[in-house]
Parts: structure tokens; C-alpha cells; sequence
């Protein structure tokens, strides 16, 4: 197999959107996007991150990625085009490491959502086509160039941008009628070592990797960001594992409503609320217990029937009626004599929030269903496929006994 590098370009210094390279998306630095989309790859040899910034030098190499050199600073201003950056990094493998890459994998932190095995897919498309110079990623174009303009320099006058053979008024013409046009989008874009030394970042015969319009994200400031949060949370895309240690935790904290419930409220005919529970989150929280994992359950609501649920589920540390659960879930982990970095909280909305951010800044397990409120969003680690109380807690389950079993 040839030697694949995952080159990941992450520049200091962003003016529109300070810190961008590693701010917070939905639980993950913007960075660890690209480095897990990487080491999800079964092709993949190295993946490097080239920085001149040693904070998100320290983030990619928490992530996984290589920082085995900084970018000098000349081919980290603004202005720097990719193809210098991409030769230094080459150039220093080759010269300092003594390793040749065969093949360039192209990933760009602004561009986070990736779908699961769309870099080994683009490599394979270079790797079948001898004569291909290079693989990007494109999709529909979002505005038809055959109906764009131009001014004419000193004149009063517009003329087309685009001329289509065999139609003499394309911008008057019916857009079936016009040739399909394709918008780079930078989602994945793989390039043959040698063409990037001998002076392109492209080559002259490139491939499309054809991608739906839902993916493409382009993050330079922070509408960029919380538009980025929106488009991937209703995307299944590669996500950034835990840090955390997961196989160390020993308590698992849940809110109720919302998480171990989805929120809905059901009243009896003498005005008892009646809450529905999944049964697979129940299961999954007896697994988690005869594993040794303390769990305990938190709700801002004291309802009996939910008390008897909680004693039929075998949750002895049921603290029903609280609205500040952080004070709680730091005396449960003391008596336990257990660190932040060994619990993992779920919760989903703001009363959860000084927990969430307390766990993760502590180094434990934060975590929210996939429907959580957008407020919470950024204080989680994971962000649960599945929705509260539809199986967002036994996803969290099975990742911790999947960790204490090895």
C-alpha cells in the first residue's frame, strides 16, 4: 500500500473568528473533527496537523494527530495559499523523518462534517485511476454561473459572465436547459504527492467526489459556527471519540426528564403526572450496575409513580425535587471518594448545564440526547445519536461497559 498522509492545516491567528481552529462544536475543539475523521480512515498511514500555533498544537496531539514540526511563520499569514504549506510539510517528512508520502488527504478543520468512510472512498477513486492527478469534493452549485454578470470596465452596460455553446442568451434560457455546474466544497480532497511537489495542489485530471448539498460546512466566523452546530446535529458524520477515561468511570449521573424521559407528561384522572420510560434505558442502566457503576437519577420534579420506577429499576440514589444538582452530584462523587474525571452526567437542558460543564472541565464523561436543548449543546462530550428518553441513555451505557470490558 502506498503511503497516505492526512495532512489537517490549521493556521494561529484567525481574525474573524478568534481561536476558530479549536473552538467549541458541539462538545469538540473545530480541530478534532478532522484528526478523527483521519484515524477513522482503514487507509490512512500518518495524520499530521501543520501548525505555527502550539495550543492547537497540544489539541490535535490530544486527538491523535502527529505535530512532529510548527509551520514557520512565512507560510502562516493570512494570505498563504495552501501549496507552500503542503510542500513544507512533505519536504520535512521526506528530509527530517525519512518518510515519502505517496498520497495527500486534504482536510480542512473549517469543513467538520464528514460523512463515515468518505476518505477511504475518495483514496480508492485515486487509487483505480492511474492516470488521475487528484480527487475533490463538490456538490450541486448553490447559484447557476451561466446566470451571473459582469460589468463592462467604463461602459454603462452588462454582459454575461458564461457563454454556452449553441444557446446565445443563456441568462435568459431555462435553467434545465443549461449545463449542470459543481461548487468545490472542500468536504474531503485527495492529491498525489508528487503533483503537489512539482508545483499544484490539483493537477489537470481531477475526480469528483459528488457529495449532497446537506454536508458542505464552511466555518470563518460565528454565525459560521452556530450554523455549523444546526447542520450537523441532524447529521449521522464522524464525531470526535471521549478523552475522557472512560473505563475509570464509576457514577453515572442522569437527569430525568428528557433524558431518561423524553419530556412528556401524562395526568392520571385524579391529576397524578405519569412519565413513560424506555426499556431498553432501563436495561442498560442494570448493565452499567453490575458492572460497578454507581448510577443516581436527579429531577427537578417529585413525583411518586416516578419514585416506585426508580425502585423498581433498582436506582437507590434517586434525589427527586432538585433545581441545583451540582451540589449533589459533587457529595455523591465525595462519598463515593470519586474525582470529576470518574463520573459521567446526561442531562438536557439549562438546569443540567453547570453539571455538564463541571463534569467535562473536571475530565469526566459530558453528555446530551440528540434533541437536547441548544443551550447545553456545547458543554457535552457526546451527543447521543438517539433522542431522551428513546434510547440516549442506553447509548451511554453501553459505551462505559464497553470500556470497563476492554
Amino acid at each position: 500500500m502506498p503511503n497516505i498522509l492526512a495532512l489537517i492545516p490549521a493556521r494561529g491567528g484567525s481574525k474573524g473568528l478568534p481561536g476558530k481552529n479549536i473552538c467549541n462544536l458541539l462538545g469538540h475543539p473545530l480541530l478534532a473533527y478532522s484528526v478523527a475523521a483521519a484515524k477513522a480512515s482503514q487507509l490512512v498511514t500518518r495524520t499530521i496537523c501543520s501548525t505555527d500555533d502550539e495550543a492547537i498544537a497540544a489539541v490535535a496531539r490530544k486527538y491523535g494527530a502527529e505535530t512532529p514540526f510548527m509551520r514557520p511563520a512565512e507560510f502562516a499569514r493570512d494570505e498563504t495559499p495552501d501549496l507552500p504549506v503542503f510542500q513544507h510539510a512533505l519536504a520535512w517528512l521526506e528530509k527530517q523523518a525519512g518518510w515519502k508520502a505517496d498520497i495527500v488527504v486534504h482536510l480542512r478543520p473549517t469543513t467538520p462534517a464528514r460523512p463515515a468512510g468518505a476518505i477511504d472512498e475518495t483514496v480508492r477513486m485515486l487509487l483505480n485511476d492511474p492516470t488521475a492527478t487528484a480527487v475533490r469534493s463538490v456538490c450541486p452549485a448553490p447559484v447557476n454561473p451561466f446566470k451571473m454578470w459582469r460589468l463592462d470596465q467604463g461602459g454603462p452596460y452588462m454582459r454575461n459572465l458564461l457563454d454556452v455553446p449553441g444557446i446565445a442568451e443563456p441568462y435568459n434560457a431555462p435553467r434545465q436547459l443549461l449545463p449542470q455546474a459543481w461548487w468545490h466544497v472542500g468536504v474531503v480532497d485527495v492529491i498525489r504527492a508528487d503533483i503537489i511537489r512539482g508545483g499544484s495542489m490539483t493537477g489537470g485530471k481531477i475526480l469528483p467526489y459528488k457529495i449532497d448539498s446537506a454536508w458542505p460546512t464552511d466555518i470563518d466566523d460565528a454565525h459560521d459556527l452556530r450554523e455549523a452546530e444546526e447542520i450537523m446535529r441532524s447529521l449521522n458524520c464522524v464525531r470526535p471519540g471521549p478523552t475522557a477515561d472512560l473505563a475509570r468511570i464509576g457514577l453515572l449521573v442522569l437527569d430525568l426528564d428528557g433524558t431518561l424521559t423524553p419530556g412528556t407528561l401524562y395526568y392520571g384522572p385524579e391529576g397524578e403526572a405519569l412519565k413513560r420510560f424506555h426499556i431498553r434505558d432501563v436495561h442498560g442502566l442494570a448493565k452499567v450496575r453490575r458492572l460497578g457503576i454507581e448510577v443516581a437519577v436527579i429531577s427537578g420534579e417529585n413525583s411518586a409513580s416516578t419514585a416506585a420506577r426508580m425502585r423498581a429499576s433498582g436506582v437507590t440514589n434517586y434525589f427527586p425535587g432538585v433545581k441545583d444538582k451540582l451540589p449533589v452530584v459533587r457529595d455523591l462523587a465525595a462519598k463515593l471518594k470519586l474525582s470529576l474525571a470518574e463520573v459521567a452526567y446526561v442531562g438536557d437542558d439549562e438546569l443540567d448545564l453547570p453539571c455538564l460543564s463541571a463534569v467535562r472541565d473536571g475530565g469526566g464523561l459530558s453528555c446530551v440526547p440528540a434533541d437536547a436543548h441548544p443551550s447545553v449543546i456545547s458543554s457535552a462530550v457526546i451527543v447521543t445519536q438517539a433522542r431522551g428518553g428513546n434510547g440516549a441513555v442506553r447509548e451511554v451505557c453501553d459505551l462505559l461497559s464497553r470500556a470497563r470490558q476492554g
